[in-house]
């Protein structure tokens, strides 16, 4: 029988919690939705919040079925929001809102990665954050996305732009900087500008480009997912990898004295601890009064 829990006043049906969704560390579906629910939602939510949502989900773990989906999926209670967000092959798309303790609490039972776009609901395609997402080509590792980060939080400053790092709890790190509400496209092409120079600057370690044969080696600065369609994973959320790694916001410390892979890894349970030391490493991409011009716009 699927236990019913009540969160603020809703009714949540809680499935399969004694499921194992992560064979590496035995993590299982209930300890996953603990983890959101004890955790990160505090920290988690403000990041969220008014920002239609993309999910990956992978309900047999992150050795089954993986899918990513846009749309509400069909039994979405009625008391969680959703936003329209028009697509070329769907002009009448709609996307859901985390709004709220129980809305991500019913998100996280379908067991998903949470994306957002850098913009909010009210104001499509304006967006108030850029985004770096530094992904490395083998047999590069995180340790050469923190030299490009490092790099780009220097030429951002320059421009008078704050920057802050997470992991990408995959293999990279997101750089990320709050904005006043500017068109995603100039966004974009402003992010591809500095991209291009930091490959001018680091020839031999960045590349801006997604060509596959050029990245061996070499950390790929994406710049496309300023894109107003693109999305990237939010903060403190799990990923859909062989352990419960978290896309975990990180110090200029530990960026620049970070000397190997696993120096930049957290898994869920080591984020409380992370909470406590250092609160929300990311609450300023939340504080209006924090958001720079961007230089041009």
């Amino acid at each position: 029988m699927t236990p019913i829990t009540e969160v603020e006043g809703r009714r949540l049906a809680l499935s399969n919690l004694d499921k194992v969704l992560y064979p590496a560390t035995g993590t299982t579906k209930g300890e996953v939705l603990h983890y959101y629910a004890a955790t990160a939602a505090d920290a988690m939510l403000p990041h969220l919040r008014d920002r239609p949502l993309s999910f990956l989900r992978y309900p047999d773990g992150p050795e089954g079925l993986r899918f990513f989906t846009k749309n509400p999926p069909p039994g979405t209670p009625d008391w969680v929001r959703t936003a329209p967000v028009p697509r070329s092959d769907d002009p009448g798309a709609r996307q859901v809102l985390a709004q709220d303790l129980p809305s991500l609490m019913w998100a996280a039972n379908l067991v998903v990665e949470f994306h957002t776009h850098q913009w909010r609901q009210d104001s499509p395609a304006v967006a108030d954050r850029m985004v770096f997402d530094l992904d490395p080509g083998p047999p590069a590792s995180v340790v050469e996305c923190c030299a490009v980060a490092l790099w780009l939080r220097d030429r951002l400053a320059a421009d008078g732009l704050p920057s802050y790092g997470k992991t990408s709890g995959s293999k990279g790190l997101h750089l990320l900087v709050p904005l006043e509400p500017t068109s995603s496209e100039d966004v974009t092409a402003f992010a591809k500008r500095l991209a291009m120079e930091a490959q001018d600057a680091l020839p031999e370690l960045v590349v801006h480009r997604m060509t596959r044969a050029l990245r061996p080696g070499k950390v790929f600065v994406d710049f496309s997912q300023n894109a107003a369609a693109k999305t990237t994973a939010a903060p403190y959320t799990l990923r859909a990898r062989e352990s419960p790694t978290v896309s975990a916001p990180v110090t200029w410390d530990e960026i620049e004295d970070c000397g190997k892979q696993d120096d930049l890894v957290f898994l869920a349970g080591d984020m409380a601890a992370r909470l406590e030391r250092y609160g929300d490493l990311l609450a300023p991409l939340t504080d209006p009064d924090q958001a720079r011009p961007l230089p041009g716009g």
